[in-house]
């Protein structure tokens, strides 16, 4: 059986699109099993400008209609054996995989599905009325044809179900990556770092609720400071909000920050924070606890469970900046010894929850 992976993109790690990193774990550990694995990515820049990996990747272009496909992705099509292939596209509201879902059906190809957070209930609040009209043109087609729906999160489950009623669902999460892992190293000259890393997208990150919560904090707290690795379109709002608050001596905005330069930032960290209103699952927060860095997250992120189960931090309600505040105040005066104990309960979580090996073979049903 041959899997292509299909995604927006190069599937290159080093960057903030944490889709792209995904499917680049996904597809290495796929072929390192032995599976015969391929990246497809729709591109505006259709150049190899990654490094080495284990797997095939094949670039189409990205034209300036989002709805029209690249006539080279078409003819590729016809060179694939029907039986033996199974897409993966990942990524859901995305023009141009309506197209190319309608491709590969007229071509007897089969595909499953990974929305990755696209339809958990709070996206599909934003939009709502836009996104009714395009389900019904383009995205029910999609999902009728697919062979199945892969969800990383309970709410994303319960979210498909209040527009597509569908038997279709499969719940199991990513696996991560502990492959030279590295353990937390806070530094006493730091201060007491509390961080964040991903984009600045200003409402669904959460970074609002981020902002006030340390803000709230800090009253108390003289030595605490807020690390927000990352870039994006809501960096602006974030200054604004750093600003109005009085509080740009206490966080740091480090900007993009890929590979070592990144996970060197992580591990310095001594509780990471991610208060997204809408998820599939956050890689960053997988990297923190694999670090052995504790976390605190909401609901939305879909991880809380295995925070909880695990005891590798702390899990607070959606859009509530006073439950963060008092989590991170608990973090805050918990000891030495058992914020570290935490932090290895986080590093423990992900070499179970997520190992990959099983999650690789968990998805080799999914492909059956």
């Amino acid at each position: 059986m041959e899997i292509i992976h299909l995604v927006m993109g190069k599937a290159n790690p080093a960057r903030m699109n944490g889709v792209n990193k995904v499917v680049y774990q996904l597809a290495t550990r796929q072929t390192a099993a032995g599976l015969n694995v391929s990246v497809w990515g729709f591109t505006k820049t259709p150049e190899a400008d990654y490094g080495e990996r284990n797997f095939r990747t094949v670039l189409f272009r990205e034209d300036r209609n989002p709805f029209a496909l690249d006539p080279a992705f078409r003819r590729a099509l016809g060179d694939l054996d029907r039986e033996g292939t199974v897409f993966h596209l990942h990524g859901g509201w995305v023009p141009l995989f309506s197209r190319a879902a309608a491709a590969l059906h007229r071509a007897g190809l089969r595909y499953v599905i990974t929305p990755h957070g696209a339809y958990n209930t709070r996206a599909m609040e934003k939009g709502r009325w836009r996104k009714k009209l395009y389900f019904r043109l383009f995205e029910r087609s999609l999902l009728r044809h697919a062979a199945a729906i892969h969800c990383i999160g309970a709410s994303e489950v319960d979210g498909l179900q209040t527009i597509y009623k569908t038997d279709k669902t499969v719940l199991l999460p990513y696996g991560m990556d502990m492959v030279g892992t590295q353990r937390a190293e806070a530094r006493a000259e730091d201060g007491f770092v509390f961080g964040f890393v991903g984009r600045l997208d200003y409402y669904t990150k959460g970074l609002d609720l981020l902002l006030d919560a340390f803000a709230a904090h800090i009253r108390t707290d003289e030595d605490a400071v807020l690390w927000i690795v990352g870039d994006g379109d809501g960096r602006a709002a974030v200054e604004e909000k750093i600003a109005t608050l009085g509080i740009e001596d206490r966080v740091v905005l480090h900007g993009s920050r890929y590979g070592e330069d990144k996970d060197a930032l992580l591990r310095r960290m001594r509780v990471f924070l991610h208060p997204s209103r809408n998820e599939g699952m956050p890689s960053a927060v997988l990297e923190a606890a694999a670090f052995g860095v504790p976390c605190i997250v909401t609901e939305a992120t879909n991880i809380g469970d295995y925070v909880r189960e695990y005891g590798a931090g702390r899990v607070v309600p959606n859009e509530d900046d006073r439950a963060l505040a008092l989590a991170m105040g608990e973090c805050r005066g918990l000891g030495g010894g058992t914020l570290l104990e935490l932090g290895s309960n986080a590093s423990r979580m992900v070499a179970t929850a997520f190992s990959w090996p099983e999650v690789v073979v968990r998805f080799n049903k999914l492909y059956a």
